[in-house]
Protein backbone atom coordinates (compact mmCIF):
# COMPACT_ATOMS: atom_id res chain seq x y z
CA UNK A 1 0.00 0.00 0.00
CA UNK A 2 1.33 3.40 -0.93
CA UNK A 3 2.17 5.78 1.90
CA UNK A 4 0.57 9.21 2.24
CA UNK A 5 2.27 12.37 1.04
CA UNK A 6 3.65 13.43 4.47
CA UNK A 7 5.29 10.03 4.86
CA UNK A 8 6.66 10.18 1.32
CA UNK A 9 8.27 13.55 2.01
CA UNK A 10 9.99 11.84 4.93
CA UNK A 11 11.76 9.56 2.46
CA UNK A 12 12.90 12.63 0.56
CA UNK A 13 14.40 14.02 3.78
CA UNK A 14 16.05 10.65 4.41
CA UNK A 15 17.45 10.81 0.87
CA UNK A 16 19.11 14.12 1.72
CA UNK A 17 20.55 12.73 4.96
CA UNK A 18 21.89 9.64 3.17
CA UNK A 19 23.45 11.84 0.53
CA UNK A 20 25.04 13.96 3.25
CA UNK A 21 27.13 11.07 4.61
CA UNK A 22 30.70 12.17 3.64
CA UNK A 23 32.21 8.79 2.90
CA UNK A 24 35.35 10.21 1.30
CA UNK A 25 36.05 12.37 4.34
CA UNK A 26 35.37 9.47 6.74
CA UNK A 27 37.43 6.88 4.85
CA UNK A 28 40.48 9.12 4.57
CA UNK A 29 40.21 9.91 8.30
CA UNK A 30 39.88 6.23 9.24
CA UNK A 31 42.86 5.22 7.09
CA UNK A 32 45.06 7.85 8.74
CA UNK A 33 45.09 10.31 5.87
CA UNK A 34 43.88 13.29 7.85
CA UNK A 35 41.32 15.77 6.54
CA UNK A 36 40.73 15.30 2.80
CA UNK A 37 39.45 18.89 2.62
CA UNK A 38 43.06 20.06 3.02
CA UNK A 39 44.52 17.65 0.47
CA UNK A 40 44.73 18.00 -3.29
CA UNK A 41 41.72 19.89 -4.62
CA UNK A 42 40.04 19.77 -1.21
CA UNK A 43 37.08 17.86 -2.62
CA UNK A 44 35.63 14.93 -0.65
CA UNK A 45 34.77 12.94 -3.79
CA UNK A 46 36.34 9.77 -5.14
CA UNK A 47 38.67 11.46 -7.64
CA UNK A 48 40.48 13.59 -5.06
CA UNK A 49 40.51 10.70 -2.57
CA UNK A 50 42.13 8.43 -5.18
CA UNK A 51 44.68 11.09 -6.11
CA UNK A 52 45.74 11.78 -2.53
CA UNK A 53 45.06 8.57 -0.60
CA UNK A 54 45.40 5.77 -3.13
CA UNK A 55 43.19 3.86 -5.53
CA UNK A 56 41.72 1.46 -2.94
CA UNK A 57 40.34 4.28 -0.77
CA UNK A 58 39.19 6.08 -3.91
CA UNK A 59 37.29 3.06 -5.20
CA UNK A 60 35.71 2.49 -1.78
CA UNK A 61 34.57 6.11 -1.77
CA UNK A 62 33.14 5.75 -5.27
CA UNK A 63 31.19 2.62 -4.36
CA UNK A 64 29.79 4.04 -1.12
CA UNK A 65 28.85 7.39 -2.67
CA UNK A 66 27.10 5.49 -5.47
CA UNK A 67 25.37 3.20 -2.99
CA UNK A 68 23.84 6.04 -0.98
CA UNK A 69 22.24 7.50 -4.12
CA UNK A 70 20.88 4.09 -5.13
CA UNK A 71 19.61 3.38 -1.62
CA UNK A 72 17.74 6.70 -1.41
CA UNK A 73 15.78 5.84 -4.55
CA UNK A 74 15.35 2.15 -3.74
CA UNK A 75 13.91 2.80 -0.29
CA UNK A 76 11.49 5.37 -1.65
CA UNK A 77 10.42 3.01 -4.42
CA UNK A 78 9.87 0.20 -1.92
CA UNK A 79 7.81 2.24 0.53
CA UNK A 80 5.86 4.31 -2.01
CA UNK A 81 4.67 1.49 -4.26
CA UNK A 82 6.95 2.76 -7.02
CA UNK A 83 5.90 6.42 -6.97
CA UNK A 84 8.32 7.74 -9.59
CA UNK A 85 7.76 11.36 -8.62
CA UNK A 86 8.94 10.83 -5.05
CA UNK A 87 11.69 8.47 -6.21
CA UNK A 88 13.05 11.33 -8.29
CA UNK A 89 12.65 13.79 -5.40
CA UNK A 90 14.55 11.45 -3.06
CA UNK A 91 17.29 10.91 -5.64
CA UNK A 92 17.65 14.63 -6.25
CA UNK A 93 17.75 15.17 -2.48
CA UNK A 94 20.57 12.61 -2.16
CA UNK A 95 22.63 14.43 -4.80
CA UNK A 96 21.90 17.72 -3.06
CA UNK A 97 22.98 16.16 0.23
CA UNK A 98 26.30 15.05 -1.23
CA UNK A 99 26.96 18.51 -2.65
CA UNK A 100 25.75 20.35 0.48
CA UNK A 101 26.19 17.91 3.41
CA UNK A 102 24.78 19.10 6.70
CA UNK A 103 27.61 17.30 8.54
CA UNK A 104 30.38 19.32 6.82
CA UNK A 105 28.86 22.80 6.97
CA UNK A 106 27.30 22.30 3.52
CA UNK A 107 30.70 22.00 1.77
CA UNK A 108 30.70 18.68 -0.06
CA UNK A 109 31.53 16.95 -3.31
CA UNK A 110 30.34 17.38 -6.87
CA UNK A 111 27.58 14.81 -6.89
CA UNK A 112 28.79 12.59 -9.72
CA UNK A 113 29.03 9.25 -7.91
CA UNK A 114 25.79 9.84 -6.00
CA UNK A 115 24.03 10.69 -9.27
CA UNK A 116 25.45 7.45 -10.65
CA UNK A 117 23.61 5.51 -7.95
CA UNK A 118 20.40 7.51 -8.36
CA UNK A 119 20.13 6.92 -12.11
CA UNK A 120 21.22 3.32 -11.80
CA UNK A 121 17.94 2.90 -9.91
CA UNK A 122 15.89 5.22 -12.15
CA UNK A 123 17.02 4.31 -15.68
CA UNK A 124 20.00 2.01 -15.99
CA UNK A 125 20.18 2.07 -19.83
CA UNK A 126 20.60 5.87 -19.78
CA UNK A 127 23.11 5.57 -16.96
CA UNK A 128 25.09 2.91 -18.85
CA UNK A 129 25.23 5.17 -21.92
CA UNK A 130 26.39 8.10 -19.80
CA UNK A 131 29.09 5.94 -18.17
CA UNK A 132 30.29 4.85 -21.62
CA UNK A 133 30.57 8.49 -22.66
CA UNK A 134 32.41 9.24 -19.39
CA UNK A 135 34.92 6.46 -20.05
CA UNK A 136 35.54 7.51 -23.64
CA UNK A 137 36.23 11.11 -22.66
CA UNK A 138 38.35 10.09 -19.66
CA UNK A 139 40.43 7.63 -21.70
CA UNK A 140 41.09 9.97 -24.61
CA UNK A 141 41.63 13.21 -22.67
CA UNK A 142 42.36 11.98 -19.10
CA UNK A 143 40.31 14.75 -17.53
CA UNK A 144 37.85 13.32 -15.03
CA UNK A 145 36.17 16.71 -14.76
CA UNK A 146 35.58 16.92 -18.53
CA UNK A 147 34.27 13.34 -18.55
CA UNK A 148 31.90 14.12 -15.67
CA UNK A 149 30.63 17.31 -17.30
CA UNK A 150 30.09 15.51 -20.62
CA UNK A 151 28.17 12.65 -19.01
CA UNK A 152 26.04 15.04 -16.93
CA UNK A 153 25.22 17.17 -19.97
CA UNK A 154 24.16 14.12 -21.97
CA UNK A 155 22.12 12.47 -19.21
CA UNK A 156 18.83 14.44 -19.59
CA UNK A 157 18.63 13.52 -23.29
CA UNK A 158 19.62 9.92 -22.61
CA UNK A 159 16.93 9.55 -19.93
CA UNK A 160 14.36 11.16 -22.23
CA UNK A 161 15.18 8.68 -24.99
CA UNK A 162 15.72 5.52 -22.94
CA UNK A 163 13.41 5.76 -19.90
CA UNK A 164 10.43 4.54 -21.93
CA UNK A 165 11.49 4.22 -25.58
CA UNK A 166 8.83 5.60 -27.86
CA UNK A 167 7.16 7.52 -25.04
CA UNK A 168 8.03 10.69 -23.15
CA UNK A 169 9.00 10.01 -19.51
CA UNK A 170 6.95 11.51 -16.67
CA UNK A 171 7.53 15.23 -16.20
CA UNK A 172 9.11 14.68 -12.78
CA UNK A 173 11.73 12.41 -14.35
CA UNK A 174 12.68 14.91 -17.05
CA UNK A 175 12.72 17.95 -14.75
CA UNK A 176 14.64 16.28 -11.90
CA UNK A 177 17.17 14.79 -14.32
CA UNK A 178 17.78 18.22 -15.80
CA UNK A 179 18.17 19.73 -12.32
CA UNK A 180 20.61 16.99 -11.32
CA UNK A 181 22.69 17.62 -14.44
CA UNK A 182 22.73 21.38 -13.82
CA UNK A 183 23.84 20.90 -10.20
CA UNK A 184 26.72 18.63 -11.20
CA UNK A 185 27.87 20.96 -13.98
CA UNK A 186 27.64 24.08 -11.79
CA UNK A 187 29.74 22.34 -9.12
CA UNK A 188 32.39 21.87 -11.82
CA UNK A 189 32.60 25.59 -12.62
CA UNK A 190 36.17 25.87 -11.26
CA UNK A 191 37.17 22.88 -13.37
CA UNK A 192 35.57 24.48 -16.43
CA UNK A 193 37.64 27.63 -15.86
CA UNK A 194 40.83 25.56 -15.55
CA UNK A 195 39.97 23.52 -18.63
CA UNK A 196 39.53 26.70 -20.64
CA UNK A 197 42.79 28.07 -19.25
CA UNK A 198 44.66 24.82 -19.89
CA UNK A 199 45.59 24.39 -16.22
CA UNK A 200 43.29 21.52 -15.26
CA UNK A 201 45.38 18.57 -13.97
CA UNK A 202 45.02 15.26 -15.76
CA UNK A 203 44.05 12.28 -13.63
CA UNK A 204 46.89 10.32 -12.04
CA UNK A 205 46.56 7.76 -9.27
CA UNK A 206 48.70 8.29 -6.18
CA UNK A 207 51.05 5.49 -5.18
CA UNK A 208 50.90 4.63 -1.51
CA UNK A 209 54.28 4.10 0.07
Amino acid sequence: MAAGAPTLWGWVVLGYLLGSIPFGYLLVRVTGGGDIRFKGSGNIGATNVARTSGWSVGIATLLLDTAKGFLAVWLTEHFSAGNIRFMMYAGLAAILGHIFPVWLKFEGGKGVATALGVFLAICWPALASAVLLFLLVAIFWRYVSLASISAAAALPLLVYLLYAPGHAPPTAVSVCTLLAAVMVIVKHRDNIERLLAGTEPRFEMSRKK
